[in-house]
């Protein structure tokens, strides 16, 4: 069945979202249901009336996916496209340019995101304390070593990188920070809520850390109020749907499998490794 969602950057992602995950969204975009000056109060109210009634079909996840690129454009640019927006990976090369992330426009979009949360988490670890940084470290399984910040967000990196679920943690991590920073609440993480009850980091000092810097990233514009953090959203909720399939054959995989039931090959989810665009231009 064709997808009512047009960008396939988006289609894949929202089609297959959990409920909780989308309502994050909605809540973004509605600013909690009060409405935004440049969303149609139709649209506000058939947002908020799903988000109540728990089901997101899908003609609203559709919707959810045409107001974030209506927001990614600014209003010269949505006039000249007949108020349809503009396409996702123009949405997140934009927030990508603007929290400073390093990272390749040719990139695929996935890569981008998680240069975007590496960024946010960058400005996070420069207001931890020397044990914060080292806590920080051990949840990735490595031992931190004081260095220049350069140096430190490399030896970081390949931490994440190493971790078996590094990707899956890292956005999960910092989407969690956000969504409680703006929306008041952290996430629900349903099936995988066993996996993530052991990471000490969404109540702890690193979590603080990322709420306080949410400020860095200049929200003067009401369009980034609400893109900045649905791109973070849409990038955990990409690598959630990674994590449950098999990057290889990409069968569904039932959380807390190591392995693929189809095709046998490990379920670790690994950040794009070296070389492949995430971090080569500025």
């Amino acid at each position: 069945m064709t997808s009512l969602i047009s960008d396939p950057d988006l289609a894949l992602v929202l089609g297959a979202a959990d409920v909780d995950d989308l309502i994050v969204l909605i809540d973004h975009i509605t600013d909690g249901g009060d409405g935004r000056i440049s969303l149609p109060s139709e649209t506000c109210k058939a947002l908020t009336n799903a988000k109540s009634a728990g089901r997101i079909d899908e003609v609203t996840r559709a919707l959810i996916a045409e107001e974030l690129q209506r927001f990614g454009g600014n209003s010269l640019f949505n006039l000249m496209r007949g108020g349809s927006g503009v396409r996702y990976r123009e949405v997140l090369g934009d927030v990508a340019s603007h929290v400073k992330a390093r990272h390749n426009p040719k990139s695929d979009c996935a890569t981008i995101e998680i240069a975007i949360l590496q960024a946010v988490l960058e400005q996070s670890v420069m207001k931890m304390s020397e044990q914060e940084k080292a806590d920080l470290f051990a949840e990735f399984g490595s031992t931190y070593k004081p260095s220049a910040g350069p140096a430190m967000m490399a030896a970081l990196q390949a931490a994440i990188r190493a971790s078996g679920f590094g990707a899956y943690k890292l956005a999960a991590v910092v989407a969690n920070a956000v969504a409680k920073a703006i929306l008041g609440r952290g996430l629900a993480f349903g099936a995988t809520a066993g996996l993530m009850r052991g990471i000490s980091v969404f109540t702890g000092p690193i979590g603080w850390a990322i709420t306080a810097i949410w400020t860095v990233f200049d929200l003067g514009s009401p369009a980034y109020r609400v893109t900045v953090p649905c791109v973070i959203q849409i990038a955990y909720m990409r690598q959630k749907a990674a994590f449950r399939s098999c990057p290889n054959c990409n069968a569904p995989a039932d959380p807390g499998k190591k392995f693929c039931g189809e095709c046998g090959s490990p379920l670790a989810l690994l950040l794009p490794q070296p070389g492949h665009g995430a971090n080569t231009t500025s």
